[in-house]
């Protein structure tokens, strides 16, 4: 079955974002329950690289056809679960990248959108929560995708958000998107 084209997110309204996100139509991994089968062999790197055998996947088409059938397991783990099996993956941060992002409006009436390393299309809000963790190396900023899964913001993107947050005259940084307010101190 093939893949639809990516659309160009600059061209793209963010109305339009969440239209596409509202028809996107994922496997229902959540209510499949099969027996765990052992260890897929795969692995997403911190850089969103997917691989299988210590060797990169090289077509994005197959990257974004195993992204549909992840799911993260109550105990923190990451399995590719299909109606008759289920098999873990190792992911070193976050299964996605936030690659790209669209802003419109200004403060409170700011909406963000964001296109992931595997093309999907997630709009910042009260579904999708950013929210931002501090560590060692400097701030995480993770965006909810959905299903206890969650997308690394790429660092130009977080400067991005912090130039404006830092324009914003809030108490506390932070950035508004679809009525949400996500602080940006390390919670």
């Amino acid at each position: 079955m093939p893949m639809e084209p990516l659309p160009d997110l600059a061209s793209l309204s963010l109305a339009e974002v969440a239209r596409l996100v509202e028809e996107q139509r994922l496997p229902p991994v959540e209510r499949w329950n099969p027996t765990h089968c052992g260890d897929s062999e795969m692995r997403i790197a911190r850089d969103g690289t997917w691989f299988h055998q210590g060797s990169p996947i090289g077509r994005p088409a197959m990257v974004r056809l195993f992204s549909t059938i992840l799911r993260r397991e109550p105990d923190g783990r990451y399995v590719l679960v299909t109606p008759v099996e289920k098999l873990d993956i190792e992911v070193e941060d976050a299964p996605f990248v936030a690659v790209e992002m669209k802003v419109e409006g200004e403060g409170r009436e700011r909406r963000l959108g964001f296109r992931l390393n595997t093309g999907d299309l997630v709009g910042a809000g009260p579904d999708h929560a950013l929210r931002f963790e501090q560590r060692g190396d400097g701030p995480h900023p993770y965006l909810h995708v959905r299903g206890g899964l969650e997308a690394l913001l790429a660092r130009p993107l977080y400067y991005e958000l912090a130039e404006l947050a830092l324009a914003e005259d809030e108490a506390a940084p932070g950035i508004w998107s679809n009525g949400v307010f996500f602080p940006m101190d390390a919670a």
